[in-house]
This record gives C-alpha cells, structure tokens and sequence, in this order.
C-alpha cells in the first residue's frame, strides 16, 4: 500500500473515532437525566456527571500529548484510550447506584484524552494553509455522531430485557451500546498506519518509493518545493538533509554531525512560560474556555428547561439532539468553505459575534418565556440557531490558530493544554448551570459577560493572532546542490 492511501486510511480511522465520540454523546446525553432520577440522584448529579467526563479528559489530555510528542506516534495511544472507553460504558451499563454511574462517566473520559494526540498529530502531518479545512472535517465527523447518536434512542428505548443479572432497558442499553462499539473501533485501529509529520525526511522517502518520481517531485507531493520562500527553516533544514544522503558522492563534503537533527525529546527547550504566556496563545486559551462553558451551561440547562416548556420526553430531546447536529454538520462545511477564503481570526470574531448575540437572544427570551406554546418554542428554537450557528467559527478558527502560533515539534502536549482548559469549562460549565436552572437570568448574564470580555480581549490583540512570520531557507539548499 503507497504512501497516500495510507494516510487516507489513517484520517478515515480518526474521522471513525470522533464519529464514535458524537454517537457517545448523542446517545448518553438525552437519557442520563432520568436515568439518575430512577437512581434518586439530585438535580445537581446531572452537573456532576458531565463534569466528571470532562474532568478525566482534563488530566489525561496534557499526559496522552506529551506521550505522543515523544514517541511520534499515535496509534499505541488510541488502543489504550479506547479501553478506557470500553470499560466506562460497561459500567454505565451496569449502573447499580448513581455512585456507579458517576464513575463510569469518569473513566470514559479518560479516553477522550487522545483526542489531543490526534490534533497534535494532524498538525504534524499538513500544511497550514489546508489545515483549518482538516480541522473541520475531523470536527465535522464528531457532529455527524451527534446527529446519528440519537437516533440508535429510538431503537435503544424498545430494550426491556435481562442479560444475566443486569437489566437492559432504555437507560442502561445505551452504556451496552457504545461498549460495543468501542471493542470494534479496536479492530479498526489495526488498520492504521502511524505516517510521519510533513518535515520529517521518512516521509519524502516513503511517498518517491511508492510513486517512484524524479527527486525534485518529492518535495512538490507534500505542497511545497525545497527552495519555496513559505518553508519554514526546521521543514527546509530537514529536508536538505535527506537529499544530501540520497545525492551521496555528489553532496558536499559535510560531516554527519553537522546536519541538522531533531533532538530525541521534543520538549528538552520547551520553555512553558514563554509558549503559553504569549498574548496571542492566551487569547486563544481565553476563547477555548468561554465558548466550552457556555456551550455546556446551555446543554445542562436544555434538557430540564424542554421538559418544563415543553414536556419533551427521552424521544423529544433525542429529535432535538438530531436537528441540532444536522444544522452544527451544515455549519462545518460552511467554515470548511469559508476558510479558504478568510483568514482564521475573521472567523474566529464572525463566531464571537454570533454567539454573543444567541446569548442576548436567550437572555431576553428564554430567562422568562413569555406567550403561548407556539411562541415559545419558536423563540427557543431561534436561540438554539443562534448558538449552534457561531460555536463551529469559533471551535475550528481557535484550533487551527493555535496550532499555527504554538511550536510544532511539541503540538501534542501544547494541544493537551487546549483540551484541558477547555475541559475545565466543561466542568464549570454544567456545575454552574446545574444549580441555576431556576434562574436563568444569573446563568445567561455571567455567559454574557465572558463573552463581551472575550470580543474586548480579541480586539486588543486583533495583529497577533496570525501565524507567525516564516524564515527563509533558500541560500544552503541551493549550495548543498
């Protein structure tokens, strides 16, 4: 198998595992609700055990990348994560107490800690340029499990059987479900290739051994040409390195030790302070936190607020959930299109702006719904517009800047800190939206609030946030030839 087909195979792999983390969500999420009522849970565990997913992925987010950042690789990482996957949702199954359930939330998001290393990995392994439109698919894939996810509830809901001991049913058939599901995305993980990043010369090597093209094509299957100004110096240096080797008698005499070489641990320079406390990178970081928060206060808050207004059962929300998903896909090809065209700070402001005014929207409509049920509903299905519409500028705009500003040789632990503040707002988030359901008007006012302050913070750093100036490498390739 050539080089290309790999790494198709590969991205098709990674597109199948955010597929599987949207059918999780999209599945557990409309029934872990009643499903904590039938366990005499408190209002508050809601909060708790959505928080309790995001805070596993915290952790090992920063753990996974930085374990990618050093071997290179991704695939070890992706078999031990769906472990975690497989064993959470057993428990889910298994249910007993909402202790137990708790739990089985908290070890499922261990696994979503390699999402980090899969990030980290697409950065190493495309160009900036198409980078954003990459990104896009790969979010676009998460949101089509969202949108299929509740659709296996209608089927699920129909379970009333025993499975020796355990009860399954409409509330602990979705932990069966998605444990199945795990055990045969292992199996498709063994069609996987680990491909090398874009500056590494292996992979020069292995694309003109498959394609079997001249030398100088080597360079042009990637995108780019040796001596092409937008080469960045440690991409340029690398690859004159590997030519120097293949050229043999007819490179210049210099001594191996010389060459340029990257050192066995990516992060043996890396200096936190000065990557993470740069303007721009905490813009980003900022941006990552309050779009998460928000977004997950409102998905804690939609659930009960459907079942107030509206009596929505575990069907409802599920069809609720689905159109949800349909529009965010629709919303990820529009970026994918746009991003071609504009940069990713536009769209990161044209998110911002959106979802500022789907707060606003909520706040004065939705804190204290007012009219008959048509009324209401079409008020809440404008606010929910609103805020799907904006949420996918912001999340691919912010990941696709990020990884342009931040060192690429340390992509994956720099990607696990990204996940990890934004698994922090998806711990705070529903904890504050779990005990203000009954007062939305504090809920949506603090949401507001962060919002105005990240669109201030945007403004003041509005130069930075582009990719940093590349340096031009072009005099010592063309003496090494």
């Amino acid at each position: 198998m050539d080089y290309l087909h790999k790494k198709k195979r590969s991205f098709f792999i990674i597109g199948l595992l955010f597929f599987l983390s949207g059918i999780e969500y999209g599945v557990i999420l409309p029934t872990i609700w009643k499903y904590l009522q039938i366990l005499d849970a408190p209002a508050y565990f809601i909060g708790l055990g959505l928080s309790a997913f995001s805070f596993s992925g915290l952790v090992s987010g920063p753990l996974f990348g930085h374990w990618s950042d050093k071997t290179r690789t991704i695939k070890t990482i992706i078999l031990y994560s769906n472990v975690f996957e497989i064993v959470g949702n057993l428990m889910y199954f298994v249910g007993y107490s909402k202790w137990l359930l708790l739990s089985s939330r908290l070890v499922a998001g261990i696994g979503t800690g390699a999402g980090s290393s899969i990030f980290g990995f697409l950065t190493r392994t495309t160009r900036p340029d198409e980078r954003a439109k990459v990104f896009a698919a790969v979010m676009a894939c998460r949101q089509a499990g969202l949108l299929i996810g509740p659709a296996f509830n209608i089927f699920l809901r129909l379970c009333d059987f025993r499975l020796g001991p355990f009860m399954v049913n409409k509330y602990t058939s979705p932990g069966l479900f998605m444990c199945g599901m795990w055990l045969l995305l292992q199996y498709a993980v063994a069609l996987y290739w680990d491909i090398p990043p874009l500056d590494s010369p292996l992979e020069q090597h292995n694309v003109g051994k498959d394609e079997e093209e001249p030398l100088m094509d080597l360079a042009e299957v990637d995108g780019t040409l040796p001596g092409e100004d937008t080469c960045n110096s440690a991409h340029a240096e690398q690859s004159e390195t590997w030519i120097l080797h293949e050229l043999g008698p007819s490179a210049p005499d210099t001594p191996p030790s010389s060459w340029p070489h990257s050192p066995d641990d990516p992060s043996e320079n890396f200096n936190t302070n000065q990557e993470f406390l740069r303007e721009e990178v905490v813009v980003l970081l900022t941006a990552q936190f309050i779009t998460l928060f928000n977004q997950t206060a409102l998905e804690t808050m939609v659930t009960p607020l459907t079942q107030k207004n509206f009596g929505f059962d575990e069907l409802g929300n599920s069809a609720m959930y689905s159109l949800c998903g349909l529009e965010v896909i629709g919303a990820f090809f529009l970026v994918r299109r746009l991003s071609r065209a504009l940069e990713d700070r536009v769209l990161l402001a044209t998110g911002l702006l959106v979802c500022c005014g789907a707060c606003v929207w909520c706040l004065v409509f939705l804190a204290n719904p007012q009219g008959g049920f048509a009324i209401k509903l079409t008020e809440f299905i404008i606010g929910v517009f609103l805020q799907l519409l904006g949420l996918p500028f912001v999340a691919v705009s912010q990941v696709s800047l990020f990884s342009k500003v931040t060192a690429e040789k340390t992509q994956g632990f720099s990607q696990g800190v990204r996940s990890s503040v934004g698994g922090l707002a998806t711990i705070l988030g529903p904890l504050w939206a779990g005990g203000l359901t009954g007062n939305l008007y504090v809920m949506l006012g603090l949401m507001l609030f962060l919002l105005i302050l990240i669109m201030i913070m945007m403004a003041l750093s509005y130069e930075k946030l582009v990719e940093p100036p590349v340096v031009q490498h072009v005099g010592s390739f063309e003496n090494g030839l």
